[in-house]
């Protein structure tokens, strides 16, 4: 779903990191040199469906589909984008017509558009062919991306292949005719971005990202002596710690290990989405530990840090700072600090997508931690996700494998009318307030509050997601005439505390 972060962007005009093409059942024919462009430069928005002034047109709803796959499609085509990249595209409604968004990292490559290579200015995409222009565009990516640092002194001997046929079996199980599953090592290094050449010597070398992902200890010692992640338990001695493991290895083991720590030491409910089975700590925590290894700053001499205490997880990382503040869906704007790195734990299947870690667990955590809210925020320190656990654990330590149908609606952890105690104090203080069909200005000012980020990213989206308010006309997103009001199971808990009273 797009946030209200980028449709503001798509009403801002045309820039820096904004494209507007004008499209109704095709892609248009330029789009890829825009592609490209963002990827070398600093990363941008796509809206198809949108004119050269900002009037929306529209997409045929009906080519939508086609135009998705073909974008999805021709970004892995060498031909059309060469290094190729990963793309997203979303469909949303905007003042009754569909469009297309689609969002496009920066990259820590340079990547060329039909053999040319494209950068962004405020005025367009240009083709630059200067070899200064170049240098300097590689080592402002080199300097942003230390996963792309040349490893000179290494090569194949320091690498463990078991760890190639590993990552590919995982593609293979993960989607169906992967096409880096059946790839010789040194292709699967090659495709997946695994060697930078050197600006001085001109040699192609293995980088970073190469060592960490499939070096041996030894090898990755050598290449990062930091290198640390440090999973921690401190339900009774928060202190010091109850359990500790430190992982010093390769990344593809580094999650596998981090996620045994979590099952040790973390319950999983039973929960039924529909009426299948899903592991609610599994789609929560497998984010997570994705995203501390994702994007992490290798270079940096502080470790990742997983701590689970009695009534929250915490995990710490030290990172790139790319959006100091608090981090949710409605301001999401997705950014890879390892794009080599990343890409290649998407492909593996550790996690969905770029930016799936923040929708998934806002999805999930009010679930699997009666109505808790989790907190992603960067500071100049770096990155910070908090977990509060509520009373899950109670909850959970009596659900056995055993578990039968007759009793699985007394244990599955869903957010009822009796959790009241447990839902948000600024969630209640909204729905409390709310009488009937309310507009925006009009919540806020029973609030007393002025600043409309904070209302929307605090108070009226995490309701929302709960499913205790809702919008008459959530296809609209920027209608003047929406208003919101409670859901029946938002009047269910107002009634459920005034007879707590």
């Amino acid at each position: 779903m797009i946030n209200e972060h980028v449709l503001e962007m798509l009403h801002a005009g045309e820039g820096l990191r904004v494209e507007y093409k004008k499209a109704k059942d095709k892609l248009p024919n330029s789009i890829f040199e825009t592609v490209c462009a963002f990827l070398n430069s600093i990363g941008g928005f796509i809206f198809l469906g949108v004119d050269d002034e900002g009037t929306v047109v529209g997409v045929n709803p009906l080519a939508v589909p086609q135009m998705k796959k073909d974008l999805v499609n021709l970004a892995h085509n060498t031909t059309k984008i060469n290094p190729a990249c990963n793309l997203y595209p979303e469909e949303c409604v905007v003042e009754g017509k569909t469009i297309i968004v689609c969002q496009v990292q920066t990259s820590s490559e340079i990547h060329r558009c039909n053999g040319e290579v494209y950068l962004r200015s405020d005025d367009g995409d240009f083709v630059t062919r200067n070899t200064n222009v170049l240098s300097g565009v590689l080592t402002r990516k080199l300097g942003l991306f230390t996963e792309k640092r040349p490893m000179h002194g290494f090569d194949m001997n320091d690498l463990r292949p078991e760890l190639c046929r590993k990552a590919q079996n995982l593609m293979a199980v993960t989607f169906n005719n992967h096409p880096w599953a059946d790839l010789t090592f040194e292709e699967l290094l090659q495709y997946g971005g695994f060697y930078t050449v050197d600006r001085d010597s001109n040699e192609r070398c293995l980088n970073l990202a190469a060592i960490l992902m499939f070096g041996t200890d030894e090898a990755i010692f050598r290449a990062d002596p930091a290198l640390l992640f440090d999973c921690l338990l401190r339900r009774e001695d928060e202190i010091r710690y109850d359990d500790r493991v430190m992982i010093r290895t390769n990344l593809i083991e580094t999650y596998e290990q981090v996620m045994n720590f979590i099952s040790k030491h973390l319950p999983d409910p039973f929960y039924l989405e529909g009426d299948q089975r899903i592991s609610l700590r599994g789609k929560i925590f497998r984010e997570a530990v994705s995203n501390i290894i994702s994007h992490r700053e290798y270079m940096h001499g502080s470790p990742g840090r997983i701590m689970i205490y009695k009534d929250r997880v915490e995990f710490t990382n030290p990172c790139v700072q790319y959006y100091i503040d608090r981090i949710t869906p409605a301001n999401l704007e997705p950014f890879a600090r390892n794009p080599t790195i990343c890409n290649f734990m998407v492909q593996m299947g550790r996690f969905e997508r770029l930016g799936s870690g923040v929708r998934n667990t806002w999805k999930y955590l009010p679930i699997y931690a009666k109505g808790a809210l989790p907190i992603f925020e960067e500071t100049k320190y770096g990155f910070k996700l908090t977990l509060p656990l509520g009373v899950t654990q109670q909850v959970t330590q009596q659900v056995t494998p055993q578990v039968t149908p007759q009793v699985t609606p007394q244990v599955t952890p869903q957010v009822t009318p009796h959790d009241a105690e447990n839902i948000d104090e600024r969630i209640l203080h909204l729905m409390k307030v709310m009488k009937g069909s309310m507009n925006r200005q009009e919540i806020m000012r029973a609030l007393y509050l002025s600043d409309r980020k904070n209302f929307r990213e605090m108070y009226l989206n995490p309701a929302i997601s709960l499913g205790y308010v809702e919008a008459s006309a959530p296809d609209k997103p920027n209608s003047s005439t929406k208003v919101y009001r409670l859901t029946s199971l938002g009047d269910q808990v107002l009634e459920s505390l005034s007879e707590e009273i």
